[in-house]
């Protein structure tokens, strides 16, 4: 028998028309799956909802990175700075299957267009001390000094005629995406909230006095009315959107500002480490980070103004990322995969560029019992969630008993946490890469492919995922489609875009019986993911790869 903690729609769904709440949470990113843990943990009847699914949005599409961000200390952010190093070490604790250490190269050039001065090498020493203070001392990981020779070794390819002594430091990556499932799961799981997706806000119903009652949300062609007190908007860009709900006029509060990255060969840049390439026309730096056989870069940051749905990335967004690396050699041909997600920066009053506006986040309440969070960073979701509900049991007030008035999440390890260390390292190369991503829970899909061997097959030829993940997802994930699988359930559309469309039938035939899907819709699926992934390299105005050829360059 299904229980009120199992991760399962029908169930979800049918709790969210059936049971009281005491808040709904209103989007499935990073931020609203913290608050609905947070919420949760404390004893608040929860519930999440997501228009589409879990970190569809900017929460799948970061530079996945759990860090404090070196830039800014130079825009003076020092507190930012030591909060989010103070989360990324609560997270490597309360997530060891997912957030890994990682060194960073920040290398240091000279000469006629380098784009660190040899007499700027000093002032970055001193923010290397400054991290180092904020952050690198609690992990017994302070940064180094590099010679030009030590710097080569960890990425061959970066210009060795203007290389200088360089700097090495530490921070730790994170699959964005993984993460927010993961919350949303624990949420669920061990603490009985309601989480489901495919779950869009319509309205808002108030009593007499203008405060919240109810919302009404939408499930396809089924309305439901949620009985709740308050409502968390955690919806991101979508923010001003649910504001207006409840306001009834455009609050303009925040500023979306697009950042892309671009997946190519790790053969083509051969970084064994992360690396911070400075772009010297605009006084930023790109990432340059190694995931298996590939490597990302990213991110850009600029203003964007249109549709907040699937913005695009543009061939001047990707030429700008091929210029940031041009001496390595890769072209628009080694490019087999890019994503673009929008930041929702809180507007101030000041103009200027997006890259100086403030990563910090703000907590909003309103008189009716609609509480906004908006802002902020991926590793400093679980702060921002804390202080939302902070905001939430003061407007509750005595409305309820019972509850913790502080957060419980400090400490809190996340599903998967307990069993990983088991099975890290493992000899098997398949149980040590499920390990690092579903951390103990493994051993469920370990059992999949015991019953049945070509489940141990690849997902997508070319990456590490096998077809049994495909079967997880959509039978113990909510994966309710073939883009579920491939986008954010696995990686593998941003890995390699179109080594993924070409496993888009066998995907769908994989998820069907799971799901229910008739041989027409499955198909109609996999038609769909691969509309989607064409659309997306025509937009770039990128050739078609091969990856199974660029890989054995």
């Amino acid at each position: 028998m299904i229980g009120p903690g199992w991760f399962d729609r029908s169930e979800a769904l049918r709790r969210l028309a059936d049971d009281p709440f005491d808040v709904l949470v209103v989007g499935g990113g990073i931020t609203g799956v913290g608050v609905a843990l947070d919420a949760a943990s404390r004893g608040l009847r929860t519930a999440l909802v997501e228009r589409d699914d879990f970190a569809s949005g900017t929460s799948s599409k970061s530079s996945k990175l759990a860090h404090g961000g070196l830039r800014y200390l130079q825009q003076g952010e020092i507190r930012l700075v030591y909060q989010a190093l103070h989360e990324r070490q609560r997270l490597r604790h309360n997530a060891p299957h997912l957030v890994k250490m990682l060194p960073f190269l920040l290398p240091v050039f000279s000469g006629k267009g380098g784009v660190i001065p040899k007499k700027l090498s000093r002032a970055l020493g001193m923010s290397m001390w400054l991290y180092d203070l904020t952050g690198g001392a609690r992990i017994g990981k302070l940064h180094e000094r590099l010679s030009p020779e030590d710097a080569l070794a960890h990425m061959p390819t970066l210009p060795a005629d203007k290389l200088a002594s360089s700097y090495l430091y530490y921070d730790a990556t994170v699959d964005d995406a993984r993460l927010t499932l993961t919350v949303a799961r624990t949420a669920a799981i061990d603490h009985g909230a309601v989480a489901v997706n495919g779950v869009a806000l319509v309205g808002v119903d108030k009593d007499r006095d203008g405060h919240i009652r109810a919302a009404r949300v939408r499930a396809g062609d089924q309305d439901i009315t949620v009985r709740c007190q308050a409502i968390v908007n955690a919806t991101g860009v979508w923010s001003d959107d649910v504001r207006a709900m409840d306001e009834g006029a455009d609050p303009d509060a925040i500023r979306p500002a697009k950042g892309i990255h671009i997946t190519v060969p790790w053969s083509k840049v051969r970084n064994d480490i992360a690396v911070v390439v400075p772009v010297p026309r605009d006084k930023r730096s790109v990432f340059v980070v190694p995931w298996g056989d590939l490597t990302y870069v990213g991110t850009t940051d600029t203003d964007y103004e249109g549709p907040n749905e699937d913005p695009p990335v543009t061939r001047e967004d990707v030429d700008y990322l091929l210029s940031a690396i041009a001496f390595t050699g890769v072209t628009e041909r080694d490019v087999v995969g890019a994503w673009a997600g929008l930041r929702p920066l809180v507007k101030s009053g000041a103009s200027g560029r997006t890259a100086d506006l403030s990563r910090r986040h703000r907590v909003t309440p309103s008189d009716s019992g609609l509480i906004s969070i908006t802002g902020g960073k991926l590793t400093t979701y679980r702060e921002m969630a804390a202080d939302t509900v902070d905001a939430l049991v003061d407007h509750l007030g005595d409305r309820i008993d019972g509850i913790a008035r502080r957060s419980r999440t400090k400490k809190m390890r996340l599903r998967g946490a307990e069993g990983y260390e088991a099975l890290d390292g493992h000899t098997d190369p398949l149980v040590d890469h499920l390990a690092n991503r579903y951390g103990g829970e493994a051993a469920t899909i370990i059992a999949l492919t015991d019953a049945d061997p070509s489940l141990r097959e690849p997902l997508v030829a070319g990456l590490p995922y096998v077809r049994a993940e495909a079967v997880y997802a959509a039978r113990y994930e909510m994966a309710r489609s073939v883009d579920d699988v491939l986008s954010r359930r696995t990686r593998a559309r941003l890995l390699a875009r179109d080594a993924s469309a070409a496993a888009a039938d066998d995907v769908a035939t994989l998820i069907a019986p799971v799901l229910g899907l008739s041989e027409a819709e499955a198909s109609a699926q996999a038609a769909s993911y691969r509309a989607a992934v064409e659309t997306e390299r025509t937009t770039a105005g990128l050739p078609e790869t091969a990856l199974d050829s660029l890989l054995g360059a």
